[in-house]
């Protein structure tokens, strides 16, 4: 599907697919870094950048915007949850901005949901609240990015519950019960909560991933909760990348444990100079324990959402 718009002595034209051709992909990575390094923020997030390859997923859509059929911007929508409004993120190329074509794509993401949805503007930036307010957008959730140095304050020995072991994740054999876990730890956050096989396979794929950086917490062979850590070597960064606990072991401590086990790994083994991790604003319990582990608020991601 496309359309054109004559704007500004400009000829803009926007093509919805559901999968982006590799040649394209390549165009569209190259933009979105452009505009990470212009910012200092990734406009599209990691499940966004593996969304872009790897041909059609389910309910995932791709806007691209030409001005004189020149890429000037992307936008993703993805729509698989089944109660909440589709969740979109998109970028404009920093040559091609303050020339309407956010507003554009904004108009065209909230077309393509059917007036119903839900943008993330990463890291909070003030242009990005504009366009939210000219797209009649209104804020909703917060993302926070909390950074604590390391070893930085003594990191505490763990303190699992009695009976749980830990070990490290092992490509192949544990993907199913890691797959249950994870959807059970995270049933009320569907982006999280809702990784499937090929996610789980993308990620494995990824050059960051390193399964000795990957715990599971074991109950009489079950696993029962995890710390999947990453690392950015680039930045000197390790990351809590997700910390989840099987509902039947919440309040026990593990999820505790299992986070200082996953630091102490990146600050020791890793030898890595400082770790960031990110959460719900709103999620009280989880700050209050990364608070207590020395984490403080480093930046914010911003979700806004059409309202009624």
């Amino acid at each position: 599907m496309s359309e054109a718009a004559r704007s500004s002595a400009v000829v803009r034209r926007v093509e919805t697919l559901d999968a982006v051709p590799p040649g394209v992909v390549d165009e569209v990575t190259a933009l979105v870094e452009r505009a990470r390094r212009d910012d200092g923020q990734a406009a599209v997030s990691e499940q966004g950048r593996l969304n872009l390859g790897g041909g059609a997923r389910d309910g995932v859509r791709h806007v691209l915007l030409y001005a004189d059929e020149q890429l000037a911007g992307y936008g993703q929508l993805e729509g698989a949850d089944p109660v909440e409004a589709p969740a979109a993120e998109f970028v404009v190329d920093p040559e091609q901005r303050h020339r309407g074509h956010g507003r554009a794509l904004g108009r065209a993401l909230l077309d393509l949901s059917g007036q119903r949805l839900r943008v993330w503007a990463h890291g909070g930036h003030p242009a990005a609240r504009h366009l939210a307010t000219q797209l009649g957008l209104a804020l909703f959730r917060e993302l926070r990015q909390m950074r604590r140095p390391l070893p930085g304050d003594p990191l505490p020995d763990p303190v699992l519950p009695q009976g749980v072991t830990v070990r490290a994740f092992r490509p192949g054999e544990d993907d199913a019960q890691w797959l249950a876990v994870n959807a059970a730890a995270f049933a009320h956050h569907p982006e999280q909560g809702s990784l499937t096989q090929r996610d789980l396979d993308d990620r494995e794929a990824e050059d960051w991933f390193d399964p000795e950086g990957f715990f599971l917490a074991v109950r009489d062979g079950r696993v029962v909760g995890f710390h999947w850590t990453k690392t950015h070597p680039a930045e000197g960064l390790g990351e809590v990348y997700v910390v989840g606990v099987s509902p039947d072991e919440q309040g026990s401590g593990l999820g505790r444990a299992l986070t200082t086990i996953g630091l102490r790994h990146l600050a020791y083994d890793r030898k890595l100079p400082a770790a960031m991790l990110y959460v719900d604003a709103d999620n009280v319990p989880a700050v209050t324990v990364y608070e207590r582990l020395g984490f403080t608020v480093h930046e914010v991601d911003l979700m806004y959402r059409t309202e009624g």
